[in-house]
């Protein structure tokens, strides 16, 4: 156990480490977005852009990953969305980001980082295969069926364009299709643009999880247990118990690529889903699950570790 903690503890370190900077005035919010963006648009394209170089295609997109993660996430997704909207009497846009906050990891601000020291090199790889099922599954779906929950929406059709347009602009889809592009032609990148990759890449971790603890800072829980405690079960717990069944139904899936995907599932949600519950009328909701949802990740992430090491399917 104390292994584990050894791997847990420095990450949550960093995170403590931006809510610190936060609270004694260091740093504004504005700086702390800041490194938030120069995270997404720069270290995280440097990243996808690094893990789809270093090996042949063929041995980095592996469908089987891709059907097990979107199964159980679309699982979890449609779980969520049947209990907000029939057992809750949500709306449709409400019931859709509790759907979205339940299945999308945090996979590049606290799920890579997380991966990154407990399987090494494979966690890059993953999270390029991670981002493509967020971002061109689950929230594009949770997207369109809130912009038709909303009364102001306009029709399906405008509304998936409109989906479509902004994902386009996404810069992690971006960073992969320029991996792809020069892994498919093998074009030979640069020294000097190969190395400021490099660092580039090597700085996403450390920087999102300090961005992550800044972001925290003055998020308040107010009485919103049920809506919040579902949120939150459903993605420490039930995500990845989803992912766990997905991946032992499909057959000649790497050890440490399972390893890997239970650990991204494990993560909080994404980190802009308090600006997306914002849009829809649950920016209260949204950013205290989240909230409650990191600082339980210590513990749900360091109790996957542990499980995984104790059914063999990690070795520390």
């Amino acid at each position: 156990m104390l292994a584990i903690l050894a791997i847990t503890t420095p990450i949550f370190l960093l995170i403590s480490a931006g809510y610190a900077a936060r609270w004694s005035g260091i740093t504004t919010r504005e700086q702390v977005q800041g490194v938030g963006v120069f995270v997404m648009y720069c270290a995280l394209p440097a990243l996808v852009i690094r893990a789809l170089t270093q090996q042949p295609l063929e041995e980095i997109f592996k469908l089987n990953y891709l059907i097990a993660y979107g199964l159980g996430s679309i699982a979890i997704f449609s779980a969520g969305l049947l209990l907000s909207l029939k057992c809750q009497r949500q709306p449709l846009n409400a019931s859709a980001m509790h759907a979205l906050g339940m299945s999308a990891a945090n996979s590049g601000f606290v799920g890579y980082p997380v991966a990154a020291m407990v399987i090494g090199s494979p966690a890059a790889v993953l999270l390029a295969l991670n981002m493509l099922v967020e971002n061109l599954l689950i929230i594009p779906a949770a997207l369109i069926l809130a912009e038709m929950g909303n009364q102001h929406s306009a029709n399906l059709w405008q509304t998936v364009r409109q989906t479509a347009l902004s994902l386009i602009k996404n810069p992690i889809l971006m960073g992969l299709l320029v991996g792809v592009f020069i892994a498919g032609t093998g074009l030979a990148v640069p020294g000097p643009i190969d190395k400021a990759i490099d660092m580039l890449a090597e700085a996403a971790g450390p920087a999102a999880l300090f961005v992550i603890g800044g972001t925290l800072f003055g998020l308040h829980v107010k009485g919103m247990a049920r809506d919040v405690g579902q949120i939150v079960v459903g993605k420490l717990i039930l995500h990845p118990l989803a992912i766990l069944v997905a991946f032992l139904m499909i057959p000649n899936i790497d050890p440490i690529y399972f390893a890997g995907a239970l650990l991204f599932a494990a993560a909080p949600m994404i980190s802009i889903y308090p600006l997306f519950g914002q849009r829809y009328g649950l920016g209260g909701v949204s950013a205290t699950a989240m909230l409650v949802a990191t600082v339980a990740s210590f513990f749900t992430l360091s109790l996957v570790i542990w499980w995984m090491t104790l059914s063999g399917l990690l070795a520390m």
